[in-house]
């Protein structure tokens, strides 16, 4: 496969992934923000948002004050924005065309609609009952891509890269969504155990769609530890550090190539070191820190993708 080719289903997965776990994010910041609260709590929910993203510095230069509304249309519609969900979207298009002929007619019909409903989408739509209905939208038409591709793609090395693609983005996101909310629910809640911390656990639970399986799996009260185990540890839950690394790897493995034999080792080994982790010694090290590590080397993991398959490929080509 041209390294060309394999660089645009990558982040064309990529893209798509980034569209919907920004969606997920703002929904559940949004509906947090329904609850009785004073503006510093408000603020600091948003703020959080921004954090998730990097994009404090960013929307700061184009923003004088932190709002609930404004940080919403920067993060879903703000064509400045290269992480919102419209340039998201945007650029999972064009590597979309860029590859026509490599993927099915199906999944360019599916992305290519949505980009053209994602352009219709006004500001005046991030208001009141609104707001969650476009973000369940984005979530639909993201699950639909995945749904289309693998239905519709053949079972070679293009949707490898694709399936790359997708878990590294997951993986990233639901470290970051899981660093910033534990940091903020963690001590800011006096009445732990009371209604306000069962819905904001919740609402996290719900922002990577896990609050089904907690309940599932526990059966018992909404715990941050259990909440962390879940999404880090668990592999059978389809949004967790663990899921997210198991299948990278097998799809790394699979791939295969001459020069990837650093790449299999950084990969194996996060794999193994999230199936025979153990939650207890997690917390001994500090969630935020465990997360930091992660987030570090699930990027080293994307720079070395990158080097193998797509700067490495162009320089033998």
């Amino acid at each position: 496969m041209l390294s060309s080719t394999a660089d645009h289903l990558y982040w064309m997965a990529r893209s798509m992934e980034r569209a919907e776990s920004t969606a997920r994010m703002l929904d559940v910041t949004y509906r947090m923000g329904l609850l009785k609260s004073s503006e510093d709590e408000s603020q600091q929910h948003w703020s959080a948002a921004l954090s998730i993203s990097g994009l404090h510095g960013s929307y700061g230069e184009a923003n004088s004050e932190l709002t609930a509304d404004r940080v919403l249309r920067f993060m879903a519609l703000d064509a400045g924005n290269p992480s919102s969900i419209y340039c998201c979207v945007q650029r999972a298009r064009e590597n979309a065309r860029a590859v026509r002929g490599s993927i099915s007619v199906e999944m360019w019909e599916t992305i290519n609609h949505t980009w053209l409903e994602m352009r219709d989408v006004s500001a005046d739509q991030l208001h009141g009952d609104r707001v969650s209905s476009f973000f369940d939208w984005v979530k639909e038409r993201s699950h639909l891509s995945r749904g289309v591709t693998s239905g519709t793609m053949l079972q070679d090395d293009g949707l490898r890269f694709i399936r790359v693609g997708t878990f590294l983005e997951r993986g990233d996101n639901t470290a970051r969504i899981l660093d910033v909310k534990y940091h903020i629910l963690l001590p800011s809640l006096s009445d732990v155990g009371g209604v306000a911390d069962y819905y904001q656990w919740s609402a996290l639970l719900r922002s990577v769609s896990s609050l089904s399986a907690y309940r599932k799996i526990y059966q018992d009260l909404i715990t941050p530890t259990r909440v962390a185990e879940l999404l880090i540890l668990r592999r059978d839950m389809p949004r967790s550090l663990a899921a997210c690394v198991h299948e990278v790897n097998q799809q790394i493995r699979e791939l295969g190539s001459e020069n990837s034999s650093e790449l299999g080792r950084q990969c194996g080994r996060l794999d193994a070191e999230l199936q025979y982790g153990r939650i207890d010694e997690i917390l001994k090290l500090g969630v935020h820190q465990y997360l930091t590590g992660f987030l570090s080397r699930i990027n080293d993991i994307g720079d070395q993708v990158n080097a193998t398959y797509f700067w490495a490929m162009r320089q033998s080509a």
